[in-house]
C-alpha cells in the first residue's frame, strides 16, 4: 500500500526556498534602487540577472509541479481556504513570470541594453518606444507592489496556520524532511 505524500518533493521544496531568497533579494533590490543614487548601477546590475533567473526558475517549477504528485491540504482547511491558496499561488507563479518579462520590455523600448553578466546580452523584445517605455515601467512598478502584497499574503496564511491553527501546513514545504505522522 503506498503511503500518502505528506510533503512537496525535495526538488519542490529546493526550488521555492531558492526562489523565496531571490525574490526576497529582488525586492531589496528594487527598494534600495529607488532610495540610492548613488548605488543605482550597482544595484541594477544585480536586479536583470536575478530577474531573469527568477523567470526561468518560475517555468521549471511550473513544468516541476505538473509532473509532481502533491500533498494534500490539511483536513482543516475549508474549500474557500483551499481555493485562496490555489487561486494565490496561481497569481505568484504569473507575476514571478510576467514582472521580469514587463522589466524585459520596458529596458528594450527604451534601448537600455540588457547585461546579464559580462559581454552576454538579452536581446531587445520590444522596439524602442518612449510611451511604451513609460508605460511599462509605472506596470513593473505596479506589479512590484502587488507581487509584495501578494507575498506578504502568503507568508501571513503559512504564520496563521502554522501559529494559530497548527495544522502542519509549513511542515508540506520545509526544507527538511518532515517526521512521518
Amino acid at each position: 500500500m503506498e503511503t500518502e505524500r505528506r510533503q512537496f518533493t525535495a526538488s519542490m521544496r529546493f526550488l521555492h526556498w531558492l526562489m523565496a531568497a531571490l525574490v526576497l533579494a529582488m525586492l531589496g533590490i528594487g527598494i534600495a534602487m529607488v532610495a540610492s543614487i548613488s548605488d543605482y548601477h550597482r544595484l541594477v546590475s544585480l536586479h536583470r540577472p536575478l530577474g531573469i533567473l527568477i523567470m526561468i526558475l518560475v517555468v521549471i517549477r511550473f513544468v516541476n509541479r505538473h509532473f509532481s504528485t502533491l500533498p494534500p491540504f490539511p483536513p482543516s482547511m475549508s474549500s474557500q481556504e483551499r481555493f485562496v491558496a490555489s487561486a494565490s499561488e496561481l497569481l505568484l507563479y504569473t507575476l514571478l513570470f510576467v514582472q521580469p518579462l514587463v522589466g524585459w520590455g520596458m529596458l528594450s523600448a527604451a534601448r537600455y541594453p540588457i547585461v546579464m553578466f559580462g559581454s552576454v546580452h538579452l536581446p531587445p523584445i520590444l522596439p524602442h518606444s518612449v510611451m511604451v517605455y513609460a508605460t511599462l515601467r509605472t506596470t513593473h512598478t505596479v506589479l512590484a507592489y502587488l507581487l509584495f502584497l501578494t507575498f506578504l499574503a502568503h507568508f501571513g496564511a503559512v504564520l496563521f496556520h502554522t501559529l494559530i491553527v497548527r495544522d502542519g501546513t509549513f511542515s508540506r514545504m520545509a526544507p527538511w524532511k518532515a517526521r512521518a505522522k
